[in-house]
């Protein structure tokens, strides 16, 4: 009999051992592949609003040019913050930041043409990066509900959940 209990204990320390192993191989790949993805995405879709910002911005500054015929003044950087007043005689083209490092001259409806596709482009791509990290906070939600069941431990209440990220 006490060989049998023996046995038994043996199995179930195995069987724990197991099941530790198990458990700790679920939280690293939450936490070194999940998570990773989850904030590379996020960064992706944060520089991603930057640059739909910075066009935005772009699109305001030709409509004010537009606005305005008279020449242009501005200041301009020289480097290292040096700044000298410059003045734009004739702004009615300009050149537009097409990406990598291309710059294209264009007269302010070509531009204005431009940015509004560029933003509607740029947003579609925003919303799929959106969707993207959705998708990688419900896989963590099922692994990090996975993790409960092996373990035998109940749901959280509601009271004391919070977003992954």
């Amino acid at each position: 009999m006490k060989t049998e209990t023996k046995m038994s204990v043996d199995a179930n320390a195995s069987a724990n051992a197991n099941l530790d192993q198990k458990v700790l191989q679920y939280e690293n790949f939450i936490n070194e592949v999940l998570r990773n993805d989850l904030q590379k995405v996020l960064q992706q879709r944060d520089s991603v609003y930057e640059k739909i910002s910075q066009y935005l911005q772009l699109k305001n500054s030709i409509q004010s040019l537009q606005d305005s015929p008279s020449p242009l003044k501005t200041d301009v950087d020289l480097g290292c913050s040096f700044f000298v007043q410059a003045e734009v005689e004739d702004s009615s083209r300009i050149f537009v930041a097409v990406g990598y490092g291309f710059f294209v001259e264009m007269n302010h409806d070509e531009a204005l043409r431009f940015i509004d596709k560029k933003t509607s482009q740029l947003t579609a791509f925003t919303e799929q990066l959106s969707k993207d990290s959705a998708e990688i906070k419900a896989n963590i939600r099922m692994v990090i509900e996975g993790l409960r069941e092996l373990q035998g431990l109940s749901d959280l209440p509601e009271s004391r959940r919070r977003d992954v990220f």
